[in-house]
């Protein structure tokens, strides 16, 4: 692949991306946009149909919420199910949903609502009605629906290129249905398919027709896709983004912001101990199933994943920084603004202990789809004790991590 995303490319596919979210959130649906939708302590549980039986989007929400944010206390749990529409879940939604007591629930119907075809008023007045009353039972429970969109499916897998016009016009019209019924409601809106089709649309235009942003089947995403659409949860979830701040003086001390704390610190070298992740990303940088192909395409360091450094009274016009393995030379001028270390870093001291969480919760959301399919009442006993224990290994896996940043001024 040849890739050709230039910083202007980049600056302008940001701003059309926080133009996007501005209109996602706009009205009474701008909750999300206000304040933070999850409290301590609370139950998260994510919907929807196959896309979310992939078990990666929702893994790496609950990636965020255990590591990013573990001062908030979330239980996380998926409740995918293949082939499913928002009507089907109605069926399900007192037997699988309201027994878990979710303060929050995110959802994610609409692709198999619009039966793959040409837009129809008849789809659309059953997905609304479908919608209206799964939205209607949870404010009933006293819970905060999330009401995703439908994404999309892919410009150059899905079918034909006429075919993907249709149908992603389709699930637009199904969006903008979503988009109604948060605001009525005074929920949040997540706009996924203005998201993942703006993505989509500015990477085929560097990576080319081979590069799949919804899906090799056009349909489900690997985990390139699955990222944008955490993305878009996240931020009608309300994240700030701010994972901490570490602010080293060249004359001597050192501070960091709650979450880690700083061990020692003497001439421009710094030991902290975190508790407190960045998101961390995995992949060979090219592949749609790697989340660090997509990262250059949309704003998820920025919006969502800062851990910044800050360097006062440099001398120098430049100092490289070392964390961890790496290394990389910044200006003076940059350093004394702060720098993404999540984005500038991406081998870092968090990789593998990130790594070990995202296990543990893949572990645990693969029982959550037996535990939900399998009509087996010995079987859902048996699973439900590994389930706690598993739970209670996500927990375990998330440890401080020690990692030392090294500035030296370039003379």
């Amino acid at each position: 692949m040849n890739v050709r995303f230039t910083p202007s490319r980049r600056r302008a596919a940001f701003v059309l991306l926080a133009i996007v979210f501005a209109a996602a959130v706009a009205g009474p649906a701008a909750l999300a946009a206000e304040k933070p939708v999850l409290k301590k302590g609370d139950r998260l549980v994510v919907v929807g149909d196959s896309i979310t039986e992939q078990k990666l989007y929702s893994k790496f929400i609950e990636d965020y919420v255990t590591v990013c944010t573990p001062g908030l206390d979330i239980w996380t749990y998926q409740l995918g199910w293949s082939g499913e529409t928002a009507g089907g879940f109605l069926n399900r939604i007192k037997r699988d949903l309201l027994p878990l007591k979710p303060n929050v629930v995110t959802f994610c119907y609409g692709m198999n609502d619009g039966g793959y075809r040409r837009y129809e008023e008849a789809i659309g007045q059953r997905y609304r009605n479908a919608m209206t009353i799964i939205v209607n039972d949870l404010k009933a429970a006293g819970a905060v629906a999330i009401i995703g969109s439908p994404g999309c499916v892919d410009l150059n897998t899905y079918r034909t290129p006429a075919d993907a016009k249709v149908y992603n016009e389709t699930l637009s019209q199904l969006g903008e249905i979503d988009r109604q019924i948060a605001k009525d409601a005074g929920m949040p809106f997540a706009d996924l398919h203005a998201v993942m089709y703006n993505v989509m649309k500015i990477t085929e235009a560097d990576y080319g027709k081979n590069y799949h942003v919804c899906g090799r089947d056009g349909v489900h995403p690997d985990q390139n896709g699955h990222l944008v659409m955490a993305y878009a949860f996240l931020k009608a979830l309300g994240f700030n983004g701010q994972i901490g701040t570490f602010t080293v003086d060249m004359e001597g001390g050192a501070t960091a912001t709650d979450g880690h704390k700083v061990l020692s610190a003497k001439a421009g070298t710094v030991e902290i101990e975190s508790r407190r992740y960045p998101f961390c990303f995995y992949g060979d940088g090219q592949s749609p199933n790697s989340t660090r192909s997509i990262l250059p395409y949309f704003p998820f360091n920025d919006d969502l994943n800062r851990l910044t450094l800050i360097v006062r009274n440099l001398k120098t016009e430049n100092a490289k920084v070392t964390w961890g393995k790496e290394s990389k030379n910044f200006s003076r001028e940059k350093l004394a603004k702060g720098i993404n270390l999540a984005a500038e870093f991406l081998d870092n001291p968090f990789s593998d202990a990130f790594k070990k969480v995202d296990d543990a919760v893949a572990e645990k959301e693969a029982l959550e789809t037996i535990l939900i399919k399998d009509p087996k009442t010995a079987v859902k006993v048996s699973a439900a004790a590994r389930h706690e224990a598993l739970v209670a290994a996500v927990r375990a896996a998330v440890v401080p991590v020690k990692h030392t940043i090294a500035i030296e001024e370039e003379k």
